[in-house]
């Protein structure tokens, strides 16, 4: 299994707009974070989380040919709104692409990419995808045994997923203890972990590191953080299994 970061910015993207501050002004690639997704490349599939804003950029950057299936973890804007450049893979492919999500981020897409499924006219280039309800706590995903793992995102829920010794959890704030026990005896954990202060809808980093102690991944990589996080200056504070992921990085397991 592959995996490539497409992307490891909170929703304002970094460099942030208008912002003078170090890290947004930093020459250092690793700064530079589109909007938060991984590709996994596992047997001959393609496996997409999230379809961010900077999706299409995020395809081109990583010369990514084929697009197999998207899993959503929840259905805010930066993880969403990429979608309608999904048409590419369409028209390459020939065929519609499954989207898995859990049910109140499927109403969601219907309602906000609704002419993708009415669409206003013949000829209109539309996303052609199929929605996929994640009903239980596994599915299969053209033949890749997956887990659905819910997590909180302040108030919300969030999927998390899991695929043999690797999870993907990212938007949290609190992970509940059943949860918990289904990410245990990991090769590689990614999480969420947004800034060094308390948030009240994401894990700081020192929440982070806890989580990942606890956990005891073999190797555990943050993502979806902001700009108040610089990349060198705080991977030197971390466990040296615990790292930052930064956009580009890719992983072999």
């Amino acid at each position: 299994m592959r995996i490539t970061f497409l992307g490891t910015g909170t929703s304002h993207g970094i460099p942030m707009i208008a912002c003078d501050c170090g890290v947004c002004r930093s020459a250092d690639q690793r700064n530079r974070r589109l909007r938060t997704s991984v590709l996994i490349e596992t047997g001959e599939r393609n496996i997409l989380i999230d379809t961010p804003p900077d999706f299409r950029e995020q395809m081109l950057r990583r010369s990514v040919r084929r697009l197999d299936a998207i899993l959503y973890t929840h259905h805010h804007a930066d993880h969403i709104f990429g979608l309608d450049d999904v048409r590419r893979f369409n028209e390459i492919q020939c065929g519609a692409i499954p989207c898995y999500a859990a049910k109140e981020s499927l109403a969601v897409l219907k309602n906000i990419f609704s002419y993708a499924f009415n669409p206003p006219q013949l000829g209109g280039g539309v996303p052609q995808i199929v929605l996929k309800e994640i009903a239980g706590d596994r599915i299969d995903v053209l033949g890749v045994q997956v887990e659905a793992i819910e997590v909180r995102h302040g108030k919300i829920p969030v999927t998390g997923f899991r695929i043999g010794g690797f999870a993907y959890i990212t938007d949290c704030s609190a992970i509940p203890d059943a949860s918990m026990r289904r990410l245990r005896n990991l090769k590689v954990l990614v999480l969420g972990v947004l800034r060094h202060e308390r948030h009240s809808t994401h894990f700081s980093v020192g929440e982070g590191v806890a989580v990942a102690q606890e956990l005891g991944a073999e190797r555990t990589f943050f993502t979806h953080m902001c700009h108040r996080l610089e990349h060198e200056e705080t991977e030197r504070n971390l466990p040296g299994n615990v790292r930052l992921a930064f956009d580009g990085m890719v992983l072999e397991l």
